[in-house]
């Protein structure tokens, strides 16, 4: 399994998206390509796994619901290869069945509806692009020492 440690530059992040409904998947693609993202597509998570084989991803966006590898099928398996790619998990069924990163092993859940798209947006770009830890300033590290030489 290729993992996003592969990115160089500035490369457009490699983003997979997997859901039976083609229709949706069709408008998310479009949507994310406008944003520079390059966008594989799959319809379960078997085709998923083989475009994880075959493709370096930087996130994977998947529905809960398909048939016949299910979107929790595949984020255990994705866990099983590396906690390092990062995993939305879309479904209409997240409020109902009380499915919750911790339940689920993705990094985030979103409910599906008429206005999922910003949400999975921001969180797309807060996935691929994390903020980076302040870098402490000298006064929060331990003291230096100074060596004394021999001749001091």
């Amino acid at each position: 399994m290729h993992s996003a440690s592969t990115r160089r530059g500035a490369d457009p992040a490699r983003i997979l998206l997997v859901d039976d409904n083609t229709d949706g998947n069709s408008a998310r693609q479009s949507v994310l390509e406008e944003l520079g993202y390059q966008v594989f597509s799959a319809r379960c998570g078997r085709e998923a796994l083989q475009v994880l084989e075959n493709h370096p991803i930087d996130l994977i966006i998947t529905d809960y619901r398909m048939s016949p590898v299910n979107g929790l099928e595949l984020i255990a398996k994705v866990r099983q290869a590396t906690d390092a790619l990062p995993v939305v998990l879309l479904t209409g069924f997240a409020e109902s069945l009380g499915l919750t990163p911790e339940n689920t092993g993705a990094n985030v859940v979103i409910q599906k509806s008429s206005g999922e798209l910003p949400t999975l947006l921001r969180t797309a770009k807060k996935l691929l692009h994390p903020p980076k830890k302040p870098v402490r300033s000298l006064s929060e590290h331990k003291p230096l020492r100074r060596a004394h030489s021999a001749g001091s």
